[in-house]
């Protein structure tokens, strides 16, 4: 996903503590997700989701299926 592209997520793919983590945050099945920036490394990830900033690692991040517009 690159800086201002948007997309609705499908599927969380990790289980256990992360997957539940990562749904605490607010990503769930239909949530619309844009990104917003990556750190200069690459990581983190930056998203703008439900009104807020949300950071996530690359490696949450692509435990995140989405479908992108």
């Amino acid at each position: 996903m690159e800086r201002g592209e948007k997309g609705k997520v499908i599927e969380i793919s990790s289980c256990g503590s992360l997957r539940s983590r990562i749904m605490d945050m607010g990503v769930v099945r239909g949530a619309e997700i844009e990104m917003v920036r990556r750190a200069p490394l690459g990581d983190p990830l930056e998203f703008l989701l439900k009104g807020y900033r949300l950071t996530l690692r690359r490696g949450e991040a692509a435990n995140v299926l989405l479908e992108v517009d």
